[in-house]
């Protein structure tokens, strides 16, 4: 009996003991990939019908060349500065956290209301609502800087303490975003919501491909803008201590298209604009490049490849594409100029804004009006690239990047 019962025992071990140990795997399963978001089935409409559609629209004609394949933007577009066509785009209209390019929109709400010879002295607690991780320039309490060092540190480093700086100057946070706001609806960039002025992650800020590139488009219209974006490398003030002189320190611009960095060649042409990367928008970036006499844009926003640097990867096949497909391929819709240059009405000059005792500072000249049709700021555009290009004989032969160094 005993001997019986000790051969059941090993009959019920061998039985149940693989159940147990299979047990675990049964109710833990492997974990899946998360699949990729989806565009929504219908988004704006604004510069065409098509560019409200989910998905890429290109419409090839004889002899255009195909899209490059290696393209994983969540959104992307491509258009001729100079034309206002849309050559192509993929989810044009997605709104989409945007990162630092948002600055753009910054830049261009801003830049005429402070003289760059303003000097500004930090305060203590001012830069307290930069974010966390931010990407910063240097900026130092009890510090004095001018506008034209801060823009600067805007541009180049993507500085988050230099948006707050100037947001400062301008009478707040609060009132730059409201601002911002109404700079982005008389540009007609209406996917676009600023809920903080540097880009930084927050509910409810989204742009698109659309809108980035409508106010990449505004901003090159600006002498200043143009200089900033296309500046490779500059000299930033340093901490000024008791009883020396105030030193500097090299800063280096971010936009790998630009520089030339990390593997990445300078895009032939190449002549700005801005680029971003934060936790929730992936990277994201905007440029525009000249070629031949032809000036595009381009804007490419959360690359899903796991390659290093894909959004300026992305960003150099499209605009490789773009130059050779102009001519040759059917608009799939346009970039619409600012509402004012639509009624004729023009758009009211900036705020001037006061130096604190009461003085109205002047804003500065050279801002084209924002009234204007969608040719003149093209026009603008092409005129900015080629000024920068006059610098020497060889630059504007070869056509070669913009290279600012300062």
């Amino acid at each position: 009996m005993h001997a019986l019962k000790k051969a059941a025992a090993s009959v019920a071990a061998a039985v149940l003991l693989p159940l147990a140990a299979a047990g675990p795997a049964i109710a833990a399963p492997s974990p899946q990939p998360k699949p990729h978001p989806k565009p929504p089935a219908s988004m704006s409409t604004v510069g065409g019908a098509l560019l409200g559609k989910p998905g890429t629209q290109v419409r090839l004609a004889g002899g255009a060349p195909v899209l490059p394949k290696e393209l994983t933007g969540r959104s992307w577009i491509v258009a001729d500065a100079e034309s206002g066509d849309v050559l192509a785009a993929h989810n044009a209209h997605w709104r989409l956290a945007p990162a630092s390019t948002l600055k753009m929109l910054f830049a261009d709400t801003l830049l005429p209301k402070l003289p760059k010879t303003r000097t500004h002295l930090v305060s203590t607690g001012e830069l307290a609502r930069v974010g966390e991780g931010s990407s910063l320039v240097g900026i130092k309490e009890k510090q004095s800087y001018t506008v034209h060092d801060l823009w600067l540190g805007v541009f180049l480093k993507s500085g988050n303490d230099a948006v707050h700086a100037l947001a400062e100057m301008n009478g707040g946070v609060a009132k730059t975003v409201r601002e911002m706001n109404e700079r982005a609806d008389e540009l007609q960039a209406l996917d676009t919501d600023v809920v903080s002025p540097d880009g930084y992650d927050a509910q409810g800020q989204v742009s698109s491909a659309y809108d980035l590139t409508l106010i990449a488009r505004s901003g090159m219209q600006n002498e200043d803008f143009r200089e900033y974006c296309s500046t490779v490398r500059t000299q930033f003030p340093g901490e000024k201590k008791p009883g020396s002189k105030r030193g500097t320190f090299e800063i280096q611009n971010t936009n790998r298209l630009l520089t030339g960095d990390y593997g990445i060649e300078p895009y032939k042409g190449i002549a700005g604009v801005k680029n971003g990367t934060t936790t929730h928008a992936g990277s994201t970036f905007t440029g525009v490049a000249e070629r031949n006499g032809r000036v595009l844009l381009v804007t490419v926003m959360n690359p899903s490849s796991t390659e290093r640097f894909a959004v300026y990867k992305e960003a150099a096949r499209l605009l490789d594409w773009g130059f050779a497909a102009a001519g040759k391929v059917k608009p799939v819709g346009e970039l619409v100029p600012p509402k004012s240059a639509r009624t004729g009405t023009g758009t009211a000059a900036p705020t001037p804004v006061t130096d604190g005792g009461g003085a109205v500072e002047a804003a500065p000249a050279g801002r084209a009006e924002a009234g204007s049709s969608g040719a003149g700021i093209a026009l603008a555009v092409v005129g900015g690239v080629l000024i920068v290009l006059s610098g020497a004989v060889f630059v504007i032969n070869r056509r070669w990047p913009v290279r600012r160094e300062r």
